[in-house]
């Protein structure tokens, strides 16, 4: 995975702050797939007077940008992933968490990439696949 840069910001507009350059270091060390929630609370220790709009915006912009992806896997908010490479996500449903499913997985959906040239006239620009269930760890715990 490529790491988010303060020249990635620069790029699509945005001004360089202590607080943005924060939200880049999360998404860097975070496979959790962060909401902007999360990275808010997480922020408000070291930066008490950021603002949500901040945050939600920066990753909006970011994901716009295709720098981050959005995922809409979670039924109560957006989640956000740096890792751009084409895979799946799994989200369970007690734990809410949200997993990736790396193409070596076998995976019973398998994505032709010439779709994203034409489906029945229509351009793709993204194509996300979602699993929902019970992880392992919850699985274990019934």
């Amino acid at each position: 995975m490529k790491d988010l840069t303060i020249a990635e910001l620069k790029a699509i507009g945005l001004k360089v702050t202590p607080q943005r350059q924060a939200i880049l270091e999360i998404l860097n060390q975070n496979w959790t797939h962060p909401s902007a929630e999360t990275i808010y609370r997480e922020l408000l220790t070291k930066f008490p007077r950021i603002s949500f709009a901040t945050v939600y915006n920066t990753l909006s912009k970011l994901a716009a940008a295709e720098k981050i992806q959005e995922l809409n896997i979670d039924p109560q908010k957006k989640r956000f992933d740096p890792y751009l490479a084409p895979h799946h996500h799994f989200y369970c449903r007690v734990c809410r968490k949200v997993f990736d499913i790396v193409r070596e997985v076998p995976v019973p959906v398998n994505i032709n990439p010439t779709y994203r040239e034409n489906v029945n006239g229509h351009q793709v620009d993204a194509i996300q696949v979602n699993f929902k269930g019970v992880c392992k760890d919850c699985r274990k715990k019934r």
